[in-house]
Order: structure tokens, then C-alpha cells, then sequence
């Protein structure tokens, strides 16, 4: 969709929003659009942004609740506000004055889902250090009288499949840059968390005079890093995309070996690579490329490092 889009006149923006918006209809892997990703009270809320490499203005809302079209009200904020990001029930209400319909985001499949997990005493979940015991009880949770930490669970014990994100990168005719993602978060979120998605240079970053880059997997861990920044100003170096996707995930496994998470990378001459970390279980990573060498959409495969 979003390959048409550059191919009938738009601009690199509309190829993003297209793309992303497509993926959001099309409820891409469960994870992004409406009907995934239940949080901890069932519903289904979003998080999306879009960056413009020329004039380095981003779009971004999060926890944007009741509107379906996330990643087409990010480019709104850029549109009609002088603001980077909008949060919660006032993005909605944004949203619903820039013409966006306030729709029921929620699904019987996502219904299912949170009816499952709290049939299993609400695991997994994202509560650390509380009382009642969050690993083997629902909540509601609260402070202890005195706290003895543990250590954090790690991602492996999770599905790694309850985080995914559309994250794209368009790379114009003359160079011009332009980046989006679009995400319903982490399943069984606590409500109110945002993750790396809508995070201008965590989720993704766009600069027409470098490159871009957009990152997926954990977000409450990549966001610490800014990845998507970090391999954009890796490529201003000189540096190979695909090496500096790799140095952005390498960076990240010194402080947390086995979190989950893989980034993809392009410069401004339309060179392009991905990297990932390895855990069990996510071995490889594959993306999606278009490009004028190639006759139609073509998947790549990475090994993981």
C-alpha cells in the first residue's frame, strides 16, 4: 500500500500513514490496530506516531482510546497543532474534532483474550514488588509495608508475541525521509503505559540527510535506548545499515541480554538492513522491502545476534 501510494505521486508522509493505516485495518499480526492487545481492563487502546525527515516534525498520539485510525491522527498533531504528542482521552477528543469517528475498539477475539487471562490469575502481568503476590494473583495491587525486590522476570518467560508494531521507513526518489509506527502495545498492559512506539527516536526516527530507522519487541526496555535515534546518527557516521542496526541491538544486550527486539535501517541511497537479538524461540526476523530493483514486495530474513 504504501509502495502504490509513492508510486501514484504521494508523499513520503502518505506512504507512511497508507502503509501503517493499512496495517491497522487490516489488524496486522493482532498487535496493531483495534482488537488486540487487551490492557488490564479489557480494552484495547493505541499508540502510534509519524516523523517527517525534512522539517524533523513528528505526530505522535498514545493511549489514544475509542478511534481506530491512530497513525492518521499522529499526522493530524502534525497538521493542525504545534505539539509532538497527544495522550489518552484528550487525544481522542482530538481525534473525534479532526473528523475521526469514536468507535468501540474492542473485539470478541479481544474479549477472549482478557477473559483467558484472568481465568489464569491474570499471568502474565506487569507488577513487580506488590501485595496480593502479582505472579500468582489478580489484583488490585499495592505497595507493600515493606518492600523486598526481586528480580524482573525475564522476557523469555513471556510471549514474545504479545509485542509487535507496524514500523516503516520511506525512503523518497530524492532522498527524503519519512518514519511511522502504529501499535496497540503490550497485551495485558497496565492501563496508562506507553511504550516505545510513539516515542520520537525509540520507535522510530526519520532524517533526510541521514537516514531512517524503526524498532519493534519490548518497548518498556528498547525505549531506554533510543535505538531508532542511535542507528539514524550511526548511518550520518558512514556507517552500514545493517551494522548499525546491529551496533543499536548489541547496546541494549549488554544492559538486558535477553530482552526481545530487532530494528531495520535505511539510508538515504536506499540501502537497507535489520538486525535482532536472539532468544529462544526468535531466532530470525523478517521485513518487508519495496524498492524500484525489486519486481514486488519482497520479504528479507536476519539472523538474530
Amino acid at each position: 500500500t504504501a509502495w502504490r501510494v509513492l508510486q501514484l505521486g504521494g508523499s513520503e508522509l502518505d506512504a507512511v500513514e497508507r502503509g501503517c493505516g493499512q496495517c491497522e485495518i487490516d489488524q496486522c499480526d493482532g498487535s496493531v490496530g483495534y482488537g488486540g492487545s487487551p490492557d488490564e481492563s479489557g480494552e484495547t487502546t493505541l499508540d502510534a506516531m509519524i516523523m517527517d525527515g525534512n522539517t524533523m516534525e513528528v505526530g505522535a498520539v498514545a493511549d489514544l482510546r475509542h478511534v481506530k485510525n491512530a497513525i492518521g491522527v499522529a499526522r493530524k498533531v502534525i497538521e493542525y497543532t504545534k505539539h509532538t504528542l497527544l495522550v489518552g482521552d484528550s487525544a481522542s477528543l482530538f481525534a473525534v474534532r479532526m473528523g475521526f469517528p469514536y468507535e468501540d475498539l474492542t473485539t470478541q477475539k479481544s474479549l477472549s483474550v482478557y477473559s483467558k487471562w484472568l481465568n489464569q490469575s491474570c499471568q502474565p502481568n506487569y507488577w513487580k514488588n506488590v501485595v496480593p503476590d502479582s505472579s500468582k494473583s489478580c489484583g488490585p495491587y499495592k505497595r507493600p509495608e515493606k518492600v523486598t525486590c526481586k528480580e524482573e522476570q525475564t522476557i523469555s518467560q513471556r510471549s514474545f508475541h504479545n509485542h509487535d508494531t507496524i514500523g516503516m521507513v520511506v525512503i523518497g526518489g530524492s532522498g527524503t525521509v519519512a518514519s511511522g509506527t502504529s501499535t496497540n502495545g503490550a497485551v495485558h498492559k497496565i492501563p496508562g503505559r506507553v511504550g516505545d512506539s510513539p516515542i520520537a527516536g525509540a520507535g522510530s526516527y526519520a532524517d533526510s540527510t541521514a537516514g531512517g530507522a524503526a524498532a519493534t519487541g519490548d518497548g518498556d526496555i528498547m525505549m531506554r535506548f533510543l535505538p531508532s535515534y542511535q542507528a539514524v546518527e550511526y548511518m550520518r557516521m558512514g556507517t552500514d545499515p545493517t551494522v548499525a542496526c546491529q551496533k543499536v541491538i548489541s547496546r541494549i544486550q549488554k544492559y538486558v541480554p535477553k530482552f526481545f527486539g530487532a530494528v531495520i535501517c535505511a539510508n538515504t541511497t536506499g540501502s537497507y538492513g535489520a538486525a535482532c537479538n536472539k532468544i529462544p524461540g526468535f531466532t530470525q526476523f523478517r521485513f518487508m522491502v519495496s524498492s524500484p530493483l525489486l519486481s514486488q514486495p519482497t520479504e528479507q530474513v536476519v539472523d538474530c545476534i
